[in-house]
Order: structure tokens, then sequence, then C-alpha cells
């Protein structure tokens, strides 16, 4: 294979809601973009997940009529790959499909990390449909907090609080709680006519339903309904409580000094979840000084494939 066959790399960011993928040429420009469903990693579906990452790339080398370009590092980070298990096996899945010369999968957390703080110390916290905060040391050491999956972690996240509201919904249909807005707003995010309905609904729900209920929850806070504000607020203390454990393990004391970067689906500018997460920091971690730029988790995985690219040469 010739030089100017793989004179291109691939950073990609696949969560639970979608999967962004990036091509960049060897000196770092942008050359195409695509975005598609979500891919993260499960237990078991590694060849699904790969399959659907597979399927945007393939539409990002179309749109810069570079299907028959070889990329040179195809560099993943996928939501679901905390374990180094499920990262080799879709590592293994990828590089069967022979898209790329070097294939290389690490966490949503990683690129995140790289694309905020590079290689200087820093805390990433991300919620989305999961959540997880996860940095590095000032000597360079790693380390992470929560992300364990929605089915008994994420907390914080949007299947997170999908789980809780459909809690409250139970409740006041009950009359165990008062009456809530967010019985409509759950009825109709999850497309059914009764709250009986709802059983049959979250039996069959995976983690990306549940975080479709998220923005409900969001947009019923907004209007003063209590319930909602409540979840909200749940929400905000188990991603300040990410922040502080975190800071105990990277820098001894939560009080120390230290940069933090949010992101995510529910964290991006603007959101009613970071403005009232942003608040409570500055209360319960005052050590922290949070990023003001956006985060892009598929630069942070073009940075990296570049790296690696430049390894390999």
């Amino acid at each position: 294979m010739s030089d100017s066959e793989s004179e291109i790399v691939i950073g990609i960011d696949a969560g639970g809601s979608k999967t962004r993928v990036i091509i960049a040429s060897l000196s770092g420009d942008q050359i195409a973009e695509s975005v598609g469903p979500g891919a993260a990693m499960a237990p078991g579906n590694a060849d699904a997940c790969a399959n659907t990452i597979a399927a945007v790339v393939v539409a990002a080398l179309e749109s810069a009529a570079l299907t028959d370009v070889v990329p040179r590092v195809l560099y993943a980070g996928v939501a679901g790959t905390g374990r180094e298990s499920e990262q080799i096996a879709l590592q293994d899945a990828l590089s069967r499909m022979e898209i790329a010369d070097e294939v290389v999968v690490e966490t949503d957390a990683s690129i995140a990390l790289a694309d905020a703080f590079g290689d200087r110390s820093g805390v990433i916290l991300i919620s989305g449909t999961g959540s997880i905060a996860f940095g590095r040391s000032p000597a360079g050491m790693l380390a992470r907090c929560g992300g364990w999956g929605f089915t008994f972690g994420d907390e914080g996240s949007g299947a997170w609080i999908g789980r809780r509201a459909l809690s409250v919904v139970a409740a006041s249909h009950d009359g165990r709680e008062p009456e809530t807005t967010l019985t409509g707003a759950v009825l109709t995010a999850a497309q059914v006519n009764e709250v009986e309905q709802l059983i049959p609904w979250a039996l069959a729900a995976d983690r990306e339903a549940l975080a479709a209920l998220a923005p409900s929850v969001l947009a019923m806070a907004m209007q003063d309904d209590v319930r909602a504000n409540s979840i909200v607020d749940m929400a905000v203390e188990e991603l300040v409580l990410h922040v502080r454990a975190l800071a105990r393990k990277l820098f001894v004391d939560d009080r120390a000094a230290f940069d933090l970067a949010l992101t995510g689906g529910l964290l991006h500018k603007g959101s009613l979840l970071r403005k009232r997460l942003e608040r409570r920091l500055r209360a319960a971690v005052p050590g922290a000084t949070v990023h003001v730029e956006e985060v892009d988790g598929a630069r942070g995985a073009i940075k990296l494939a570049l790296q690696t690219a430049s390894a390999i040469a």
C-alpha cells in the first residue's frame, strides 16, 4: 500500500444516542464528518456495535469521495468499553472489517479528556445517556468514578433520570405522591396512553429509551413541577459526588484546585442541568474551575489518532 492510499485518520465518538465520525488529514485538517445512530458497547454486542460504527464511517468516506482510501488509523472512543474485554472484543470486530490499517478502541471518556486537556491534568464529567467522571492527576495517573451502567449506576444521567421519572409517575398514579405534570409528559414521551401501559414499555426499554424521557423531566422542571425539580436536583447532587470523589483520588483533597470540563447531551452550555450543576459546584467543590470551551469527543479521537499514526511512522 502506498502512502497516498492512507493519508487520512478517522476519529469516532460513539455514545448511546449517536455516533459521530470525523475524517482528517495527517496534518490534522478536517475533511469530512458524519453522524449516525448510537453505538454504545454492551457485553456480547461487539459485532452489532462494529456494524453501526462502520456504516457511519462509510457514510463519511462517501461524503468526501474517499471510499477507495484506507485510513491509516481509526481511533474510536465508545461508551460502554470501560472493561478491557469489551475494548478488545470491539477492536477485534472492527479490525476484521479491514476499514483501517490500525484500529484503536478506548472509552468515550478518554477521548473527551484528550480534547479538553490533552496530556494535562484535569477532570471530565459526562452526563448523556450514561454518566461518568474521568481524569488525570498532575503525575499522570488516570482514574474514573461512576460509569457502572444504567442497571445499577450511571447516576445523574439521562437513563437514571428517566427511571426516576417512571417511579414518580407510578407513585402519583397510586396516590402515594401528589399529582404531577410528569405523568402527561412521560406518557407522551413513551408514546402510550395510560400509566398501566408503562409496565410493558419499561420492561422492554433499553438505556436509550429511558434516557429519551429525560428531556421531558427537564422541561417540566423548567415549568416549576415540584417532583421534576426534585429529580433534577438529585441528579445534580449525584454528579457533584462523582467530581468530589474523583478529585480526592487524583488531587488528594477535593478542595484542591483543578480544571473540570463538562460534556454530554445533558450538560451542553445553557442546559438546565448544567446551570444548576455549575452553581452547586461552586459551593461543594470550590477548587474546581469549569472549562468554558465545548468538549468535542470526536475531535479528541482525531488528536489521539494523529498521535498513534505518528508513533507508527
